[in-house]
This record gives structure tokens, C-alpha cells and sequence, in this order.
């Protein structure tokens, strides 16, 4: 008796990236296949399975990290259908938790992917990713300014030189530059200490601006629709638009607030078994970065803006930090309207 195919056989990979080395799972919808160790490379991936699974309809996932979505984008040429995880959301089971290998890994993502557990991330295009390098390394030179200046003070400290009044504060104005440069040391070896600190500071604020104006011009010319939409937004400065751009990608994929503020990490933590209930603060999981720009970009609404001034003032004499987050989660929400509306958003006058 002849058999006939009736269905498209179907091919389950689960892949443990590593910069040297994939660890691959192959399983089909019939069968748990094996585990191979292989070199970084998607295309040799392609051909092992032109060669032992031709004709299968060809699924892969694996965890996003250091190695970027470039395989992702690899499998998606070849006409597969691949997907990138977050690794907190690949569930494990009671012994998957304490014993960890590759091989475990891979076999558990393609498990997952063939029971259908699995929900990719939103993997950003490459124009958008490689604008957010860019916000990125300014939040880089951001960390590194600070420990510079932080250098430089504790040098002054060690050597009890005390710092003028009208320059003892966050703002390095020009006068404290050229005060730090006239100062003079007992050796020429402390004076050439402060000196290369300088230089490296002066380096660090140079790079800090150019990287900083190449950001606004990208963002305002490539994106410049949504930019301006943001910028209505009292509190939300060049900068920081560029930051959502970059980092949250298009707000219309959100469905609503709740979505979003999950996202970024705005929405509370809840313990609740039995009758016991707890509010945790802040959910643990978020996009810590995009957060902190939102709790800083608060401050500035509550002074620009009269109807998030009133709505802070009303939560006064509470804790300051929890008030805060609520500002940033209204301000959250009027992100995602004016890109979801397109409209601008108008300054409201307090009645």
C-alpha cells in the first residue's frame, strides 16, 4: 500500500548561543531528534538541515544577548520562521532550575517552541537598533563623566584643597576648569596626576556632546514625526525622546497603558496568597534605563506643566518617591496617546 504525505512534517530548533560555539536541539513533531555542538554560523545550520530535514517546515528560537538578532535575521531569510526570547520567560521545571548546561538549555527552548509556550520579543530593524547603540553609548559616557569628576574631587580631597564655594556643586562651569588648571602642587607629579585627569575629562564632555547632537539630528530627521509628538510633551526634552525612539521602538505595537507600563516597568508589584495581599513597589522587571529617564523627565513636568503640578501637589506628604512614579506613569500615558492619536499634546490650564 502506497502512503501519502498529508501534512507538512515540522522541525523544532532550539539554539544556546555563544560567541565560539551553538548548541542546537533538533526536534521534529514526531520525535525529540538530538543535540549537536557546531560553529557560529547560520549558514552551515541551513545547509545540516537541507541535508537531513528537507521539506520540513523549520521553526528556531533562542535567547536574546550579547550576539544580537543577527542569526534571527539569517533564519528569517532562508524562509524560516524565528524567534528571539527573553530568558525569564522560558519556563523551567523543578530540576531545569538548579542544573543548567547547554544542552539543557537547548533542548528546553525547543521543547518549549514545539509546545507552543514560547513569546518572542520585538526585534527592532536595523536602523532603529543601531540608533540605540548610539543612545546607548551616551548613557555610557554619561557613567563615565561621573566617575572622572569623581576622580578629580577625590584627588582634591586626599590633598585638603578645598573646593570655592561658588564652584562646590554638580555644574563644572568654565571659571572651575581654569581654577582646577591654575592649581599648583607641591611636585610636578601631583600637578601632571590632576592634569591627565583633565585631559580625560575634557575628552569624556567632548565626545559626550558630539555623540549627544548626532542623536537629537538623527532622531529629528529620521523619525521625525513621532519626535515632534514627544516633544510637546512637557518634560520630555531632546534627549529623551530619542530614548523612547530608540529604545521602545514604535508605541503603536502597545495596545494600551497597562501594556506599556509594564514594559518599561511602571506598573506595581502585587504578592498576594491566601488572605495576605502586599503591594511590592515597582514590578522587579523593567526596562531600567527608559525607566529612569521617565522618573527624571517627571521632575521637570511637575514645573512645566500646571496639571501634573496639581496632581503632585495633591499627593503631598507622602512618600516623595512613591509620588514620583505615579507622575511618571501619568506622564507614561500621555506618551502613548499622542503617538497612538497623533496629535499634539496642548499644555492644560489649571482651573
Amino acid at each position: 500500500m502506497d502512503t501519502q504525505i498529508t501534512a507538512t512534517p515540522k522541525l523544532y530548533i532550539g539554539i544556546d548561543i555563544h560567541k565560539r560555539s551553538w548548541k542546537v536541539h533538533c526536534a521534529t513533531d514526531i520525535g525529540m531528534g538530538k543535540t549537536f555542538s557546531m560553529v557560529p554560523d547560520a549558514y552551515q545550520l541551513e545547509s545540516y538541515v537541507n541535508k537531513y530535514y528537507g521539506g520540513h517546515h523549520v521553526s528556531t528560537v533562542y535567547e536574546a544577548g550579547c550576539c544580537g538578532y543577527s542569526a534571527h535575521r539569517c533564519f528569517e531569510s532562508y524562509g524560516w520562521d524565528s524567534m528571539v526570547v527573553n530568558p525569564a520567560d522560558v519556563f523551567r521545571r523543578g530540576k531545569e532550575r538548579h542544573t543548567k548546561t547547554d544542552s539543557i538549555d537547548a533542548q528546553l527552548l525547543a521543547r518549549e517552541l514545539k509546545d507552543g509556550r514560547l513569546a518572542g520579543i520585538e526585534v527592532p530593524d536595523p536602523k532603529r537598533e543601531q540608533l540605540r547603540s548610539l543612545f546607548r553609548r551616551r548613557n555610557d559616557l554619561v557613567k563615565d563623566m561621573r566617575q572622572i569628576k569623581s576622580y578629580i574631587k577625590m584627588q582634591l580631597l586626599y590633598y585638603g584643597i578645598k573646593v570655592p564655594e561658588q564652584y562646590d556643586n554638580d555644574h563644572w562651569s568654565h571659571g572651575f576648569r581654569h581654577w582646577l588648571d591654575a592649581l599648583d602642587f607641591e611636585f610636578q607629579t601631583g600637578k601632571e596626576s590632576l592634569e591627565s585627569r583633565m585631559r580625560s575629562f575634557r575628552f569624556i564632555d567632548r565626545e559626550f556632546r558630539d555623540v549627544s547632537t548626532q542623536l537629537r539630528k538623527w532622531t529629528k530627521k529620521h523619525y521625525k514625526e513621532d519626535y515632534m509628538l514627544l516633544r510637546s510633551i512637557p518634560g520630555i526634552g531632546p534627549i529623551v525622546a530619542s530614548g523612547i525612539l530608540s529604545e521602545l521602538g514604535d508605541l503603536r505595537r502597545f495596545r494600551n497603558i497597562k501594556q506599556l507600563a509594564g514594559y518599561v516597568g511602571l506598573s506595581p508589584g502585587i504578592y498576594q496568597s491566601g488572605d495576605t495581599l502586599k503591594h511590592t513597589g515597582m514590578a522587579m522587571r523593567a526596562h531600567r534605563l527608559v525607566r529612569s529617564y521617565f522618573i527624571e523627565a517627571s521632575w521637570q513636568a511637575i514645573r512645566a506643566d500646571p496639571i501634573m503640578q496639581r496632581y503632585y501637589r495633591k499627593h503631598q506628604g507622602k512618600n516623595v518617591k512613591k509620588v514620583i512614579v505615579k507622575v511618571a506613569r501619568k506622564l507614561l500615558s500621555r506618551t502613548l496617546a499622542v503617538i497612538k492619536t497623533r496629535t499634539p499634546y496642548e499644555i492644560g490650564v489649571v482651573e
